[in-house]
């Protein structure tokens, strides 16, 4: 009696119903049920959840392996049936470089662009103190005279 309370207890979300006959048949179901996601709740895996399709997706899990299926082909069944996001751990492929790089290479791009708008701002900034440091000629300083004394006698 003891140890079935130990079992259940270590169940999680299991229930009792669910559990299967044979310990060595369990012992599979729950290694491929912890590495399944629960589409419902998207954080915890099958084995963890309470929801009603996680509950469906261990039961169709232990119906594959006493159907006589291998722990591979009953991952690749459910991947088949719900794609690759039901897996807790997403297999590599090149896809998923890509996906992965995406964010680096866009920090690296955003890096980049900065720097060269900050360098053309100082080559802007630069030009414009070049030019206002030019001296201006007599006939420009009467002209400018006049402007700013017609300025502020109107």
């Amino acid at each position: 009696m003891f140890a079935a309370a130990l079992t259940v207890s270590q169940a999680y979300a299991v229930n009792p119903d669910e559990v299967l006959d044979d310990p060595a048949l369990e012992a599979r179901a729950r290694e491929i049920s912890t590495g399944l996601r629960c589409l419902v709740c998207q954080n915890q895996s099958i084995d963890d959840s309470d929801a009603p399709l996680a509950k469906d997706l261990r039961i169709l899990v232990r119906e594959r392996l006493v159907a006589g299926d291998t722990d591979a082909e009953a991952k690749s069944f459910l991947v088949s049936r719900y794609g690759e996001f039901v897996l807790l751990k997403p297999t590599f492929s090149s896809k998923n470089l890509i996906l992965w790089s995406f964010g680096p290479l866009v920090l690296i791009l955003g890096i980049f662009g900065i720097f060269r708008l900050y360098r053309k701002n100082k080559q802007v900034a630069d030009k414009a103190k070049e030019a206002g440091s030019e001296t201006l000629s007599d006939e420009e300083r009467s002209r400018l005279k006049k402007i700013l004394s017609d300025e502020s006698n109107a």
